[in-house]
C-alpha cells in the first residue's frame, strides 16, 4: 500500500478491525517513510453487477449510492454518518437478496423507499432525478400518494 502522503510504499499496520456487519476490515496504517498514519478498507469487489437499462453491466458500488443518496440530501438536516447507514443497509438488502444481478431499476427503487421514510423532501429530490420528471405534473404525481388522506404523516 502507498502512502497517500509520500508515495512510499514501506508501511505497517497497526490496527485492523471488521466493518460494516462482516463486509469490510478496516485498517490503520503508519507510514515507515514519513512517519504518518492513514486508513484503508478492503472490501470484496465484483460480486454482484448491476444491469443498467440500456443493457449494459457493471460492477455494483456502494459509493454510487451513497452519493446519489447526499446529492438527494443536499442542505437538509441529515447528518453523513445517516445516509451512511442508509447505505449501509441498502447495500446489505441488496447483497442478500440477489446473487449475481441486480437491475438498476430495483436499486433505484430500493433507495427512494429508503428515503421516503428518512426524508421526504430528499425523497423527492432523489425521484426527480431518477424518474427523469419533465414537468410539475410529474412532481403532483410522486406527491399525491404521500399527501393522502388516509396518510398519517399528511396534514389534516
Amino acid at each position: 500500500m502507498r502512502c497517500p502522503f509520500c508515495a512510499n510504499d514501506n508501511d505497517g499496520v497497526r490496527d485492523s478491525r471488521i466493518v460494516e456487519d462482516g463486509r469490510a476490515i478496516r485498517r490503520r496504517r503508519f507510514c515507515n517513510h514519513c512517519k504518518r498514519r492513514f486508513t484503508t478498507y478492503e472490501r470484496v469487489e465484483g460480486l454482484l453487477q448491476v444491469r443498467k437499462r440500456d443493457g449494459t453491466c457493471q460492477d455494483f458500488s456502494r459509493a454510487k449510492i451513497e452519493r446519489g443518496l447526499s446529492a438527494a440530501c443536499w442542505k437538509r438536516k441529515i447528518k453523513q454518518e445517516e445516509i451512511q447507514r442508509l447505505a449501509i443497509e441498502i447495500e446489505s438488502h441488496i447483497l442478500d437478496n440477489y446473487e449475481r444481478e441486480v437491475g438498476s431499476e430495483d436499486v433505484g427503487n430500493l433507495c427512494m423507499q429508503y428515503l421516503r421514510d428518512l426524508d421526504e423532501v430528499a425523497f423527492v429530490r432523489f425521484a426527480s432525478v431518477y424518474r427523469s420528471f419533465r414537468d410539475a405534473q410529474d412532481f403532483v404525481k410522486e406527491l399525491t400518494p404521500i399527501l393522502a388522506p388516509n396518510d398519517p404523516r399528511s396534514p389534516r
